[in-house]
């Protein structure tokens, strides 16, 4: 019975993905179930597959009795021993059941249920598979368009790439290769739902993995992606080893590897930068291509920030429709204004920044020191004293005296002369403006006659009594 199953079970493993073991048991079902149509029940049916799996056999297992009183389990003794010679009362006997003695709707009911069975199991065997490769990247063809929408040929099933999850840039056509992302696997009245996508920023982060080796062994990591697929899109990676440049390892030698992802994307622009855990370089990276100056925290608490570019550096930070400024802030997760030095010098900030300001726009060194906590070895404690007391910075310290210090609480005469070794050992006190101001009051005068001191407002000599008048001399530069 049913010779030749071999054959078919292999071509519909291979054909449909479902396993053996799956296609035997609804082969099975298929049999009782036309049995149980037939009979009434299927407790007592038997089916037995050869071990090559290439026949199937339907038996009805029966007890011998004497007397017969349900002829689809119990068989008598005489037709027994026509079978076999050797039966006896009690014992069970398996009857080989010849399929064309179903009736015709008894075949089809059975028939339908094993379609429909072997449609569930396909179903399930395909989701289970695709539902655990969420996430990761596919390689079909282009089949057709319907609304917009493309059919991508998956291989044992069709996936679909909306129109929404589409990049702007990218034309298709029939039977093109196309990458793509598994988004999300649904099952649906009519069938599996697989849908595709090549605007998720994890397509992008695949594409990456690909390419480059280091993301693999975990060498460097990619901090976050942000993107407006078609446009831009910025990616912030950081290293797990000092010898490693995470920036030079994503972009590849003469820029290999960043111009092989750039052409999967149509063109779109990628700008790999270095994630830093300082929020004001961070801001400086995420704002590439751009040079930025200085990048001030207006509000920690509100996220707030404000970059400070050169004139002609404007345009290329705010990008072309605030593109460029709305994915560093989406990437650097902060509020972020840009200015040109003008436009801040004209904002009212903090008088603090605008010194910083001051400072980064003239020639004076970087590391110049101007609060007493930049001093290097300056105990903490004298810090926090000097702060209760509103002296934050070295010009106020050096602006009072030893006694007024003494007086601080909680700072001992021992803390004010550490305290000024250390100023004294890192910090160049300039006093040329000082100096002169009290050349300037301490200017004197001498009577042309006698030649006693005098001062600017006298009019007359205190000494010898001759009248005085001082007048300023106008020396014309030449």
């Amino acid at each position: 019975m049913a010779t030749g199953l071999s054959a078919v079970i292999k071509s519909l493993v291979i054909d449909r993905g479902v396993s053996e073991e799956l296609i035997l048991q609804t082969i099975e079902d298929f049999l009782l179930a036309a049995y149980k149509r037939r009979y009434g029940t299927s407790e007592n049916a038997v089916v037995k597959f050869d071990n090559d799996g290439d026949k199937v056999t339907l038996y009805s297992r029966k007890i011998i009795v004497k007397e017969v009183e349900d002829d689809v389990l119990e068989l008598s003794l005489e037709e027994a021993l026509l079978l076999n010679d050797e039966c006896e009362v009690g014992d069970e006997l398996l009857i080989e059941i010849d399929p064309k003695s179903f009736d015709r709707i008894a075949v089809q009911s059975a028939k339908q249920k094993a379609k429909q069975t072997l449609r569930e199991i396909q179903k399930d065997t395909l989701y289970s598979e695709f539902k655990g490769k969420e996430g990761e990247m596919v390689i079909g063809y282009y089949q057709r368009d319907k609304n917009g929408d493309i059919f991508i040929d998956l291989g044992k099933t069709e996936g679909i790439l909306p129109k929404r999850f589409q990049s702007p840039r990218e034309i298709y056509r029939r039977n093109d290769r196309v990458k793509t992302l598994i988004y999300s696997v649904e099952k649906s009245p009519s069938g599996l739902r697989i849908m595709l996508s090549r605007t998720h920023t994890d397509f992008v982060k695949k594409l990456f993995d690909l390419e480059v080796p280091e993301l693999y062994d975990n060498s460097i990591e990619i901090y976050k992606i942000v993107r407006e697929p078609g446009y831009r899109t910025k990616l912030a990676v950081y290293s797990n080893r000092d010898d490693i440049d995470p920036v030079g390892a994503c972009v590849g030698l003469k820029g290999i590897r960043i111009q092989t992802i750039v052409r999967e994307l149509e063109g779109e622009k990628i700008d790999v930068l270095k994630y830093e855990t300082d929020p004001t370089l961070f801001i400086k990276n995420a704002l590439s291509p751009a040079e930025v100056k200085q990048v001030y925290i207006l509000d920690e608490a509100k996220r707030s920030a404000l970059a400070v570019v050169s004139e002609n550096q404007l345009s290329l930070a705010i990008g072309k429709q605030g593109l460029n400024v709305r994915l560093a802030n989406r990437l650097a997760d902060w509020n972020i204004d840009v200015k040109t030095e003008e436009q801040f010098l004209e904002m009212d900030i903090a008088h603090e920044s605008r010194r910083d300001l001051d400072a980064l726009f003239t020639d004076e060194p970087d590391d110049e020191i101007i609060n007493i906590d930049d001093i290097p070895g300056v105990d903490e404690r004298i810090v926090s004293i000097l702060e209760e007391n509103e002296i934050v910075r070295i010009e106020d310290y050096i602006n009072m005296s030893d006694a007024d210090l003494s007086l601080l609480p909680g700072l001992s005469e021992n803390d004010i002369k550490t305290i000024n070794e250390v100023i004294n050992e890192y910090v160049d006190i300039v006093e040329e403006e000082a100096e002169e101001s009290e050349e300037e009051y301490e200017e004197t005068f001498e009577c042309p006659e006698c030649g006693y001191s005098l001062t600017d407002d006298m009019t007359s000599c205190p000494n010898c009594g001759v009248g005085l008048s001082f007048e300023e001399d106008n020396v014309e530069e030449e």
